[in-house]
């Protein structure tokens, strides 16, 4: 079965509604180390923003995920007018008595009265909440949904892209693997002829034997070689998950440029050199697609 590697890019819509309201959600997600969500949503639904976030949680694991929510249609709450009567009486009554005592004439408007806020406030109480929070989660769903299937499309596409830089890397070990042995060779060969050329006297092979085999060690890279072909297999053996492997991969590539780097180091060859060059270049291809995969 093949693994379902899903991109961190995807967007996803969906509306839902009765005959009073519209109920319209919108994922966007971008790529991101965690799992950060950020909500743009009516502030008398806040209350739904933790259900909301752990029912998204169950079709996206990682990115960076905005939710927009709109809502259109009766209004979500109902206002009510409260009035404290028992301190409007003894309002009225305090005007009267001090008109009373000081000769004031001048009259108290209803305007007056209206304008005390510790007499009459607005309560607003919420209508409606089940049937909302219903057409909100059925949105939700298939917002996430959409979104999910755009990560998927998008993630089969890099899959192909990386399985297709994966293919070249090993065939560039394998080469490395043919070619590296005769490094020795042609090395003990320019050693030989080069001593030759400046001394005219019997040649001291012990003397040689042990450069070459100096040298064979210090140039050895098949070590490196066999940990490259180990990744190799490891990196299409997560490619075929069905779990996010973003940062599976992300560890592993940082592996294989620790050994080309490594192999690089003992080159002391021009073609190695340029594999190495292409191995880079193959692998930082790699780590760019990696960054976007959940």
């Amino acid at each position: 079965m093949l693994g379902l590697v899903k991109s961190m890019t995807g967007f996803g819509r969906s509306i839902r509604s009765n005959e009073h309201i519209k109920v319209t959600v919108e994922v966007k997600t971008v790529n991101h180390r965690f799992a950060e969500y950020h909500f743009r949503i009516p502030r008398s639904l806040s209350n739904f923003e933790d259900k909301l976030k752990k029912k998204l949680n169950e079709y996206i694991k990682r990115g960076r995920i905005e939710v927009f929510i709109t809502i259109e249609g009766e209004e979500l709450t109902n206002r009510k007018l409260l009035v404290d009567w028992s301190l409007l009486e003894d309002y009225l009554q305090y005007i009267k008595e001090i008109q009373k005592r000081f000769q004031i004439n001048e009259s108290v408007s209803l305007k007056d009265i209206l304008n005390r806020d510790e007499i009459f406030s607005i309560e607003e109480q919420e209508s409606g909440t089940e049937c909302i929070e219903e057409l909100l989660l059925d949105a939700s769903i298939e917002a996430a949904q959409n979104c999910v299937n755009m990560r998927e499309a998008e993630g089969k596409a890099l899959q192909q892209d990386i399985r297709s830089h994966i293919e070249k890397i090993q065939s560039t070990v394998q080469a490395l693997r043919q070619y590296a042995p005769t490094v020795v060779e042609q090395y003990a060969n320019r050693l030989k002829k080069r001593i030759q050329e400046y001394v005219d006297l019997q040649l001291d092979e012990a003397r040689i034997v042990t450069e070459i085999a100096i040298f064979a060690d210090k140039a050895d890279i098949n070590e490196e070689l066999t940990r490259l072909d180990s990744h190799v297999v490891q990196f299409n053996t997560f490619l075929n998950d069905q779990e996010p492997v973003g940062r599976k991969l992300d560890f592993l590539v940082q592996e294989m440029n620790r050994e080309t780097n490594t192999i690089g180091s003992k080159a002391n060859d021009a073609k190695i050199a340029a594999e190495v060059v292409e191995l880079k270049s193959l692998i930082e291809k790699i780590k760019e697609q990696i960054q976007n995969i959940e």
